[in-house]
């Protein structure tokens, strides 16, 4: 009972830290929809070049650890004379990091949608951009909510990863709260359960998202 409370002790500190993880989570998902679309489009287009690039993109981003990629923003970029602040440096690495899986989602499920169907709307007088965006696009993106979702709450995770670069999130609180008392095992159990009580929620609401999708669909 005395851990119990030890941990609850901890809570309203943490729980001051959570908007930040709202900040980074949807901030970087914001990022990662856009480029992740971006970077999907190229990965099809007719232009060898344009897929050439976007795969070369695609696969640095993924064969490196996200750590590395927040370290390299945050204290390799200022020798070039980018300097980013904590919070905009997170969102940037998270978006980046998680836009390079879910142009491989984008792009699955663009792929996905019956190709007859484009000819059917290219044969109503549609253009081929008309037809991508009002035919194609709708689709696939019903197919994508599920795993998208699952990327989120990945990512509502990973923010943790965030306090390395002096963002003053949940962990990066955990950290200074464990400096000044020492009480280890209560501080990070309670910076757990709080991560815990974010993410589990979300993954109901993920649940409910790819129902619906399958039904729509």
């Amino acid at each position: 009972m005395d851990f119990v409370n030890s941990v609850l002790r901890y809570f309203p500190d943490l729980l001051a830290a959570s908007p930040v993880v709202i900040q980074l989570a949807f901030g970087a998902m914001a990022l990662a929809l856009v480029l992740g679309l971006v970077l999907a489009l190229l990965r099809i287009s007719s232009s060898r070049v344009l897929r050439a690039a976007a795969v070369t993109f695609v696969e640095i981003i993924r064969g490196t650890p996200l750590l590395v990629q927040l370290v390299y923003i945050y204290f390799v970029l200022p020798a070039a004379g980018i300097d980013i602040n904590p919070l905009p440096a997170g969102i940037l690495g998270l978006g980046i990091n998680y836009a390079a899986y879910l142009s491989e989602v984008f792009r699955s499920a663009i792929l996905s949608v019956e190709h007859g169907q484009t000819e059917a709307a290219l044969s109503l007088g549609y253009t081929p951009s008309q037809t991508l965006w009002k035919i194609v696009l709708p689709q696939s993106f019903v197919v994508s909510l599920g795993p998208i979702g699952n990327y989120f709450i990945a990512m509502v995770k990973d923010t943790a990863l965030t306090s390395v670069i002096a963002v003053t999130e949940i962990l990066k609180t955990a950290n200074n709260i464990n400096s000044q008392t020492f009480d280890t095992t209560a501080v990070y159990t309670a910076a757990a359960a709080l991560y815990l009580v974010i993410s589990l929620p979300l993954a109901r609401v993920v649940v409910v998202m790819e129902r619906r999708a399958r039904i729509h669909e």
